[in-house]
């Protein structure tokens, strides 16, 4: 086919200027941002971490009931069904953004009866049909900045689902470990009940004997009528981290309750674990990467408002199809955008403005990344020291208390000296299950705080 002189001259207009735009406008949204961060935390080695996303942490807790929870629920979770979809969303934005544009359009083919002639009229029928396309050429890169810009939403939203993953592990490992500690404590405080029975029983004895008071009685009744009272508190309590579970989980609390009830024992500090150096988060941390890739976003939307105060080259064409003659044209199109250019420099400033509001965002994730693995790691250092402490206090309580009711029951030792090492034998034995739970727990922060786990999606179980 030879083209005319005009339509050669319009090719080679469209050449020139798809050869001279050989660079997008804007900021590279893909150049990594700087930031310095500190060689090493607080209070932890200069040690590289290296990848810790498929780490599935909370197996070095050896309860396989928990394993087992959790396994169901990142396939059960609501939030994180969710956040998977928000994927599949930003996955369809990209798939919608293309570099070069095109639009195809027509009118349907029609057909109508006509009639002519006079004294010898003849009858026919008349068709036309008309189909045009239009092609878009991106010269100054403003396709290829809003791809980029889709490209970086997706990402962000990827990142933005291994937050929820990590923000579910910690509320179900939380949940679980305090359902745990109420079963322990219910434990403990039938311990204790039983305990301050024997002691009522041989206070009456030793009241029928003249040995003991009414006074002595009544005390001795009023502490194990508070051991009795403690038990529905922690039931309840119990029962609320086991319904909490079931909405995490997505499961029916009745059936759950049933699996929770044969109970366990409280959750183990498993040792470490290793924090590695801040430079890890900026990989580790999924909030950190999707800060990042909404920073992208925001300065492939700069590069967008620059390509489109500058001028736009088309190609249009149309065919047609008349009753039987048929005719085309095409040609380029160049559009100057002069008389909106007041709103489209304002819209470039909005944008620059926010590219600078994500760099701020970015950096501020940052820090509070490094801010949560350094208290993280204090927090657990004096938890792990407050839970051996204590475990030996309880220790010395329980032998007071052994040595209290020796010498009670030999009539070597006052009432209130055996009920007062009571009280504080119990008090010791729930401060260091409690202390043992706040432990528990605050390892498994300093993981999340790391970002281990967070691209794990599916567990054996």
């Amino acid at each position: 086919m030879t083209f005319p002189r005009s339509a050669r001259a319009a090719l080679s207009l469209m050449a020139a200027l798809t050869i001279t735009a050989c660079a997008a406008v804007g900021p590279d949204p893909d150049a990594m941002p700087e930031t310095r961060v500190q060689v090493s935390f607080a209070e932890g080695e200069a040690a590289p971490l290296g990848r810790v996303g498929a780490n599935a942490f909370w197996s070095n807790y050896q309860d396989r009931t928990l394993s087992r929870l959790i396994a169901e629920g990142l396939a059960t979770s609501l939030d994180i069904i969710t956040a998977n979809e928000r994927i599949r969303a930003a996955e369809a934005d990209l798939r919608a953004t293309a570099p070069l544009a095109a639009q195809i359009g027509g009118e349907p083919a029609s057909a109508s009866r006509v009639r002519s002639g006079g004294d010898n009229q003849s009858t026919g029928y008349a068709s036309s049909a008309n189909l045009s396309a239009g092609f878009v050429f991106d010269l100054f890169g403003g396709a290829r900045r809003a791809r980029q810009g889709a490209a970086a939403a997706h990402a962000s939203a990827e990142a933005q689902a291994q937050v929820t993953r990590l923000a579910w592990l910690a509320e179900v490992i939380g949940t679980y470990s305090d359902a745990r500690f109420f079963q322990q404590a219910l434990a403990l405080t039938r311990d204790t009940i039983d305990a301050r029975q024997r002691t009522l029983g041989v206070t009456r004895d030793m009241q029928s004997l003249g040995l003991a008071t009414d006074y002595d009685i009544a005390q001795t009744e009023a502490l194990l009528q508070t051991a009795r009272a403690d038990l529905p508190n922690y039931e309840a309590q119990f029962n609320a981290q086991v319904y909490r579970l079931s909405t995490l989980l997505n499961q029916q609390a009745a059936v759950l309750m049933g699996r929770m009830q044969g109970g366990s024992a409280a959750l183990r500090i498993p040792p470490g674990p290793g924090a590695g150096v801040p430079a890890d988060l900026l990989r580790n941390r999924p909030d950190v990467r999707a800060a990042q890739a909404d920073l992208s976003q925001a300065l492939a939307a700069v590069g967008v408002a620059t390509a489109d105060m500058l001028p736009s080259l088309s190609l249009t064409g149309t065919i047609s199809d008349t009753g039987g003659a048929n005719s085309w044209g095409f040609g380029p199109r160049l559009s100057l955008p002069v008389a909106n250019q007041g709103l489209l420099q304002a819209t470039r400033a909005r944008r620059l403005s926010e590219a600078r509001q994500a760099d701020l965002a970015w950096r501020s994730q940052v820090a509070a990344a490094v801010e949560d693995v350094q208290r993280s790691q204090s927090n657990l250092r004096r938890y792990r020291q407050r839970v051996e402490a204590l475990d030996q206090a309880a220790v010395a309580f329980d032998r007071a208390y052994d040595l209290a009711r020796t010498n009670f029951e030999a009539g070597a030792l006052p009432l209130v000296d055996l009920l007062d090492a009571d009280r504080q034998r119990a008090a010791a034995r729930l401060q260091a299950a409690s202390a043992r739970n706040d432990a528990a727990k605050e390892w498994a922060a300093l993981q999340i705080a790391t970002g281990a786990g967070a691209a794990v999606r599916r567990i054996a179980d």
